[in-house]
């Protein structure tokens, strides 16, 4: 690295159910950026999609309350322009060029921040960004693609079922007759648990079924895997560094939206996991088999379940997982022995270091 402080923005908030989860972890990539080697652009999106710029939008309303955590909205209004080798952001109001950036960290979860969207923009206006690229990061979003390339590559997750908003009526005979109950009913491209419902009976599935297209005009009914649920983060382009791994026991009967973000006690996180060495090897590898199936670089947390019979089932990857104060991705690392300032750091290299070797691809015949 230069000795030149590098401009990080850090682009949190955004067009998605999982808004406030992003405002959580954004204070906690803030607060994890080196002083020395970082200077933070603050830019938080709300839910229409308008961009904020500057140290206000960070001072978030309700802070100390995940359930009604906020945007202070009074900042001025930007955009980021794709403008050449030109990273520059401009006030909407007064036109003003606020200089340029050098690498984007977006701190966004669910659709428009995970699913490509930003990613895609970034590639527009030539910046850096950490985490998987649009494709990666649109093959994580979406489980129905992904379930069927980790089928196609052998890769065990559970049978499932795609439904789409066009259908006059569901196959609900042919969803028992397969799977029986309970099933799992998901939105195909949301995350962090939104719109997903276990359903025990058929009046149950239907309403499960009506509630998840309310999210998403795709959705996945999946038979349900009887296992441990387990959790493994991911960091690096080429090479792929696996943490230890994670466990998740849920009071509930499944690891809720609630239970990841805002109540810290509805799931019991066993960091590590009471498995062996020789299941972690197992798990790690596996992870990072799907890590490369589906071209991510940077970061990615990926969840299983180890059945009875100890066999790897994976259940789906998160391209930009959580990083709240009680997420999985940080607290495996720090377990791993890496502070969360260091992992910061590191993702910000890989972004920069992938930005550099794909600058160098030929864009002429």
């Amino acid at each position: 690295m230069s000795s030149h402080k590098i401009k990080v923005a850090v682009v949190f908030g955004g067009r998605s159910a999982e808004h406030e989860v992003s405002l959580q972890s954004a204070q906690n990539v803030i607060n994890s950026l080196d002083p020395e080697k970082f200077e933070p652009v603050l830019i938080g999106i709300d839910r229409e999609g308008r961009w904020f710029l500057n140290e206000q939008s960070i001072q978030l309303l309700n802070a100390d309350n995940p359930s009604d955590i906020a945007l202070n909205l009074s900042a001025p209004q930007v955009g980021l322009i794709p403008n050449g080798p030109e990273r520059r952001l401009v006030r909407i109001d007064s036109q003003e060029t606020l200089g340029q950036v050098d690498v984007i960290f977006p701190v966004l979860h669910g659709p428009y921040g995970e699913d490509g969207s930003i990613q895609g923009l970034a590639k527009m206006a030539n910046l850096p960004c950490v985490g998987a690229d649009v494709t990666a990061s649109a093959l994580g979003m979406d489980k129905d693609i992904m379930k069927r390339l980790l089928r196609d590559a052998g890769i065990l997750n559970a049978e499932f079922m795609t439904l789409y908003h066009w259908q006059s009526e569901w196959p609900l005979a042919q969803i028992e007759t397969e799977f029986g109950y309970p099933v799992f009913i998901k939105p195909a491209n949301m995350g962090s648990s939104v719109g997903v419902s276990r359903a025990k009976n058929r009046e149950q599935l239907d309403q499960a079924i009506r509630y998840a297209f309310k999210y998403d005009q795709k959705v996945l009914v999946e038979k349900a895997v009887e296992g441990r649920e387990l959790e493994i983060s991911l960091l690096g382009n080429d090479d792929i560094m696996a943490s230890c791994v994670g466990e998740i026991v849920a009071t509930d009967q499944f690891y809720s939206y609630e239970s990841k973000y805002i109540d810290a006690d509805a799931a019991e996180l066993k960091i590590p996991a009471d498995i062996s060495a020789e299941q972690t090897a197992r798990i790690q590898q596996t992870a990072i088999a799907v890590y490369r199936l589906l071209g991510c670089s940077g970061l990615a947390r990926v969840d299983m379940f180890l059945t009875p019979e100890d066999e790897i089932f994976i259940n789906e990857i998160n391209t930009l997982p959580g990083f709240t104060n009680i997420s999985m991705y940080p607290k495996l690392w720090e377990q791993s022995g890496m502070s969360q300032q260091q992992l910061v750091t590191r993702l910000i290299e890989l972004a920069l270091e992938r930005f550099d070797q794909k600058r160098h691809l030929s864009t002429n015949r």
